[in-house]
């Protein structure tokens, strides 16, 4: 009498080629369709933990937080710390145009205090509030040897001093240098304000 044998179920192929491509640990390299790729740690399929990833105009997947490196360009590209996907804490970003800006982040724009190089090494050093200049700060001319020192609103200056500042070994120094200012007769003019001081206003008793 002939034997029957049931066949053994066997698993489809991509069922096991999906377990292998779920992403866990540390991957080396994974491409996006649109160009993007993506360097570093993974957790359940999604990004995880310390990372360096090409990013274009597809959002990252998870939530990502600690240290990391985030290139938004082949020159363009931000180090430092994050919080949900966005620049948060200390971080430097190199911009396309050769700028740099190296200090605090939060909600993805430089805030607290800061210094934003530019490509012609001038520099501003100082306060920062959703990512422009805001507060005391510094602004150093070094093309041209000036250093201002003041208060910005919204990325303009509103009031403060310029004074000379290695005019030179400057590459484009100022025609005319600042001229110092001083008071040729300090003593004259306290003593002149001290009388107004002292003097009653005509029609007082």
């Amino acid at each position: 009498m002939p034997v029957t044998k049931c066949p053994r179920k066997v698993e489809p192929l991509w069922k096991g080629w999906d377990r292998k491509a779920q992403k866990n640990g540390l991957r080396h390299q994974v491409f996006a369709v649109n160009g993007d790729h993506y360097v570093g740690e993974w957790k359940g399929n999604l990004k995880h933990g310390k990372r360096e990833s090409l990013k274009g105009l597809m959002a990252s997947v998870g939530s990502e937080w600690g240290y990391g490196i985030q290139f938004f360009g082949p020159k363009e590209y931000y180090e430092g710390e994050w919080c949900n996907d966005q620049r948060s804490g200390w971080g430097r970003m190199y911009y396309n145009n050769g700028d740099i800006y190296e200090g605090q982040w939060q909600n993805d724009k430089p805030e607290g205090e800061g210094m934003l190089r530019l490509k012609n090494r001038n520099r501003y050093e100082g306060s920062w509030e959703r990512g422009m200049k805001n507060g005391h700060g510094r602004f150093f001319h070094l093309d041209h040897g000036q250093l201002f020192e003041g208060f910005w609103v919204d990325n303009v200056a509103r009031c403060g001093t310029m004074i000379d500042f290695g005019r030179d070994e400057a590459p484009e120094p100022t025609q005319f240098p600042i001229p110092k200012v001083e008071i040729l007769d300090p003593d004259g003019v306290l003593k002149e304000a001290l009388d107004k001081l002292m003097k009653p206003e005509e029609g007082e008793d």
